[in-house]
């Protein structure tokens, strides 16, 4: 009896080995996989209202402006031209 007792002791111990090692491996993501994009600070540009980023956006007399042609335009037709 105590043989037949050990047997099954035995045979849950390399079961629950096999089921351990047939499982994958678990795969933890990278801390940057998962992060939010970086926040962009918007402004709006003064001759025509586009929404853009901060950096990308043209300071003039007026404001902030997506490029030269809107920033003349405005300044042309507010008299802010120097």
């Amino acid at each position: 009896m105590k043989y037949l007792l050990l047997i099954v002791v035995l045979a849950l111990v390399f079961s629950m080995l096999a089921r351990k090692r047939a499982r994958p491996p678990e795969v933890k993501p990278e801390p940057n996989a998962r992060s939010k994009p970086p926040v962009l600070n918007m402004v709006t540009c003064a001759q025509c209202g586009l929404h853009l980023p901060l950096d990308e956006a043209l300071p003039g007399q007026g404001g902030m402006f997506c490029g030269a042609a809107h920033r003349a335009s405005y300044e042309l037709e507010h008299g802010t031209r120097s």
